[in-house]
């Protein structure tokens, strides 16, 4: 009962503090970040590698059980961990005791990926090291479609022009897009045309590697002037990739259209996006930290009004499952 013999004694106190509370309320709704669940902070860093062509049991042998060591050496604060082996892929979340900075066990883990880097198989490239938080739910998806666009173009234009437009959204995620196919220049070897003229397919890997080559050459000083001198050793269509001379025998030099073709090709797809029967790609936005799903959700929409002029002729966006109408019929 201290608390009311207190408020008798100074009654102007409380009612000025009850004034302060009633000024403040609007302030802090303001401020108040509104979503459907609160922010859960739970310590975990998640290291995504991927190796083309093992298969899960190998990925494990090989990869998984590797990082597994490596990392409880060189992390601390560890809770426990949990792996999973795909095709060509393993998916490692380091659980850390709540007490933990994440700041720098993300710092230890990404130090320790590219210390282990030398025990992994021939030819593996860095992994992706991401911060995992319970609270990173999708807010509004973006679907990309087209009635002249290739799958190719869809899935570049999705990647190289959207997703690093929405990233400045802040507390917006943008993971890789799903449908479309991967951009690759893909060399399609003739093998009876290879042995005919006695190549092998390190042949043709070799003429590429030493004839699209991208490298500084510095400047020419002539009299007053100073030039850029550009050397010609990349050519710059895909077409002319099959000109590239590969071998010369007995004074006769082989090129590459003899044997191979070089075409704008694409990596196996292993994932694809319908919309309305017309194949399409799909673009989710992940809300993390303490901010509003209200907010990123309308940052988006004014990210994609504004660039709309700039998009290429005949591409339609959509926006579809958009989580801000939930919460706001629930507000």
């Amino acid at each position: 009962m201290w608390i009311v013999r207190l408020a008798l004694r100074r009654p102007y106190t409380f009612v000025v503090l009850a004034l302060a509370i009633i000024l403040l309320t609007p302030v802090v709704l303001l401020r108040t970040p509104t979503d459907i669940f609160p922010e859960i902070n739970i310590p975990v860093v998640s290291i995504a590698w991927t190796y083309s062509g093992l298969s899960p049991l190998e990925m494990e042998q090989r990869v998984t059980s590797t990082i597994e060591r490596g990392a409880t050496t060189m992390v601390n604060d560890i809770e426990h961990l949990e792996s999973q082996s795909l095709p060509g892929m393993t998916i490692i979340k380091l659980y850390f005791h709540p007490k933990a900075n994440i700041s720098t066990a993300l710092a230890q883990t990404a130090a320790a990926t590219e210390t282990m880097m030398k025990w992994l198989p021939p030819g593996a490239t860095p992994p992706l090291v991401i911060i995992y938080s319970a609270s990173t739910v999708p807010v509004i998806q973006i679907g990309l479609t087209s009635d002249t666009m290739s799958e190719q173009q869809l899935f570049d234009t999705g990647t190289t022009f959207l997703r690093p437009k929405l990233t400045t959204v802040p507390g917006a995620a943008i993971p890789w897009p799903y449908g479309g196919k991967q951009r690759f220049i893909s060399v399609d070897i003739d093998s009876a045309a290879l042995q005919a003229k006695g190549l092998s397919p390190v042949d043709i890997v070799n003429a590429m590697n030493q004839q699209n080559l991208i490298l500084p050459t510095g400047t020419a000083k002539l009299g007053l002037l100073e030039y850029n001198v550009e050397m010609n050793g990349s050519p710059r269509t895909v077409a002319e990739l099959n000109d590239l001379p590969v071998k010369t025998i007995n004074g006769t030099t082989i090129y590459m259209k003899e044997v191979a073709h070089v075409r704008d090709g694409f990596s196996p797809q292993t994932n694809i996006v319908r919309a309305n029967g017309r194949r399409g790609v799909i673009m989710s936005i992940l809300k993390t930290g303490g901010t509003s799903t209200l907010e990123v959700v309308s940052r988006v929409k004014e990210i994609l009004q504004y660039y709309s002029g700039a998009l290429p002729e005949g591409l339609h966006v959509t926006t579809f499952f958009d989580q801000s109408l939930f919460v706001r019929a629930a507000i």
